[in-house]
């Protein structure tokens, strides 16, 4: 069977490790530059459940809270991957900015999405609570995760999440119904 393709674009406020959390995904390795992002686009196959989806990753340009949200990802992608730094407040109210301005371009009331707090490595800079990020991943019917990008942790859970929640809008639910893993 070939893979199904699905199309996930990363979002979030500048340098809260989109970048590093899709490098980390694709190539399995940690990228310690910070090089702002224009766009790049990365492609994986991944198993989830027996079947291989062809995932076609779009790691976005950071937004802040003025950023017009950019129509190109609202057409054609599946699903999002929503990130914040929980070491930056300032991330988690722009990441909330990012979610209504996506409803708001997509026209829906919702849509799949994997909430991501990223740099729990740094943990003691930690300003942002991981009950902040569940709360916020309930109220929008997301999954939620904490991750590290550096430590490589829980990153390809972040994508296997999303497939299943997109399968699940799509009408084909799998076994699994949990989406909170924390």
């Amino acid at each position: 069977m070939p893979p199904k393709e699905r199309n996930i674009a990363m979002m979030g406020y500048r340098s809260v490790g989109k970048s590093s959390l899709s490098i980390q995904f694709v190539e399995g390795q940690f990228v310690d530059s910070y090089d702002p992002t224009i766009e790049n686009t990365f492609t994986k196959v991944t198993r989830v459940n027996s079947q291989d989806y062809g995932v076609k990753l779009v790691d976005t340009a950071g937004q802040d809270e003025y950023s017009i949200f950019p129509v190109q990802y609202s057409m054609d992608f599946h699903g999002y991957v929503l990130v914040y730094s929980i070491t930056s407040q300032k991330s988690f109210e722009v990441i909330k900015i990012i979610y209504e301005k996506l409803l708001d371009v997509m026209g829906k009331k919702y849509v799949p999405v994997v909430l991501v707090g990223n740099k729990t490595d740094l943990h003691q800079e930690r300003t942002v609570s991981t009950e902040e990020g569940r709360k916020l991943a309930e109220s929008w019917r997301a999954a939620f995760l904490e991750t590290s990008a550096k430590q490589n942790e829980s990153v390809a859970d972040i994508f296997h999440q999303l497939l299943l929640l997109i399968e699940n809008e799509n009408g084909n639910p799998q076994e699994k119904s949990s989406c909170i893993i924390s």
